[in-house]
């Protein structure tokens, strides 16, 4: 584990010129870069708009000269030495006064640029609105909202590299803002610039207090949501990046637990064909192994893992020819503890991470008269926490095998547990299982038959008599 963090950060390490991976892994260019490069070219007629008297003579003087210092970087070093104040002021000013999208553009290309070559120039911003009495985040955050989705990108990672590089943290309230926008954006079909706003995330998440916020906000629960569906390698890397900075935090570590992240993941281990996104999962698995103070947390962690089938993914890894030490000293951490864990597991223990994860399947515990008979009334514990699960998947899955299993084990409950027929009404099951006797799956409804005559039938010795003996398949 030595290097991997060092690995990983090199891969996304700005050194104070933006998030971008190493040479080796660049992806080609995206949209927002490929619209940067051509934003920097764009000559702008800046003694138009002082005919205009949309900005005043000196302001035309002072960005007139910066453009020419900038073709050299110790020029514009000493120029913004000698006039960072008035360099911010100008520059926030610009922004508020010109309305032509292309020479906003130009503006915050030229301000993100700085900062990515310096990233202590935040102090001349930082400055600026200390005397303006405000954030130095303020004005670009305000142009969060505006149209030109390139404008609204270079101003959100102008943001970032504020409210990161700056000794001045920002505040919940522009914290929520930030990552309520970014929520949006991850969660807009079609969107182009979803790269950049990763970018910033993973810039913002190396800090804990703004992992605690996010975390605040939900944030993981819209990386799921994106990982859950189909998205390229590099922005898999990237989200995945930023759940295992969560994963520093031992607290916070024990939380993503409950978003269920590790299947999400789990499945993309065992498609992934790019080394990068298999050693950052591996990576956010041993954490979330080694990181929670809680031995319940890890270990449920840990049965999930399992139940995930993560085990066979690693002996296909190791299968292969790996020459990164850092995924081969993981794939070894995981497997003794996966293992250890096994030896450890209880009955209980494996339908219970099983039923956590959401991925229902006719393991033996389903089908077991002793199962059932001992356990039944475990699904009582924590408030009822897994009989609610096996309500929620009715509910919410339209996969036939886990409708199946989740109406088969209701109606075990049922006959198992006394009480169980008033609390699976009261937590709204009932019906959920009578509404499947009608499903189209023939299993669906074999199942859904027999949890309805379970909730209905008093007399159970008698039960099995009344039931089909075979099951359609």
């Amino acid at each position: 584990m030595s290097g991997i963090y060092e690995r990983l950060q090199d891969e996304t390490e700005d050194n104070g010129r933006g998030l971008v991976p190493r040479s080796g892994d660049l992806p080609p260019l995206n949209l927002f870069e490929r619209e940067a490069n051509e934003v920097r070219n764009h000559v702008v007629n800046w003694q138009s708009y002082v005919q205009g008297q949309m900005i005043a003579q000196e302001e035309f003087l002072f960005i007139s000269d910066y453009e020419k210092r900038r073709k050299s970087s110790e020029g514009l070093e000493t120029f913004i030495k000698q006039h960072g104040s008035q360099c911010a002021k100008v520059m926030i000013r610009l922004i508020g006064r010109i309305a032509k999208e292309m020479t906003v553009r130009y503006i915050l290309t030229l301000i993100d640029d700085m900062l990515k070559e310096k990233p202590e120039r935040v102090s001349i911003f930082v400055e600026h609105s200390r005397k303006a009495k405000t954030s130095p985040w303020v004005p670009f955050l305000n142009l969060l909202n505006r149209e030109d989705k390139f404008a609204v990108n270079q101003a959100s990672r102008i943001v970032t590299k504020l409210a990161c590089y700056s000794k001045e943290r920002m505040g919940a309230s522009d914290l929520r803002f930030y990552f309520n926008w970014m929520r949006t954006q991850f969660t807009t079909v079609g969107n182009e610039y979803v790269q950049n706003v990763a970018e910033c995330l993973q810039q913002m998440l190396r800090l804990n207090e703004y992992r605690e916020a996010y975390m605040e906000n939900e944030g993981i629960s819209v990386l799921h949501v994106v990982l859950s569906g189909k998205v390229s390698f590099q922005i898999q890397y990237q989200l995945i990046f930023c759940i295992w900075m969560v994963s520093f935090n031992p607290v916070l570590c024990a939380q993503i637990t409950k978003y269920q992240i590790i299947p999400v993941l789990a499945d993309i281990l065992s498609e992934s064909v790019k080394e990068k996104v298999s050693r950052i999962i591996l990576a956010v698995f041993r954490n979330m192994i080694e990181k929670p103070e809680e031995r319940e947390v890890t270990q449920e962690n840990a049965l999930t893992m399992i139940q995930c089938k993560v085990l066979k993914h690693l002996e296909v890894l190791e299968g292969q020819k790996i020459e990164d030490e850092d995924i081969t000293e993981d794939i070894e951490f995981l497997q003794e503890t996966l293992h250890n864990s096994m030896h450890d597991l209880s009955s209980f223990d494996e339908y219970s991470s099983e039923v956590k994860s959401g991925r229902l399947e006719w393991s033996p515990v389903h089908k077991s008269e002793k199962f059932w008979r001992e356990n039944a009334m475990r699904l009582n514990e924590k408030n009822y926490e897994l009989l609610k699960i096996l309500i929620r998947l009715l509910e919410q899955s339209k996969d036939p095998l886990v409708l199946c299993v989740s109406a088969h084990d209701i109606g075990e409950y049922v006959r198992h547990y006394p009480r169980g027929k008033t609390i699976v009404e009261q937590l709204h099951g009932k019906h959920l299982v009578m509404q499947y006797m009608g499903h189209e799956d023939p299993n669906v409804r074999y199942e859904a038959l027999l949890a309805v005559q379970k909730l209905m039938v008093h007399n159970w010795q008698y039960l099995g008599k009344a039931l089909p003996v075979q099951q359609e398949n």
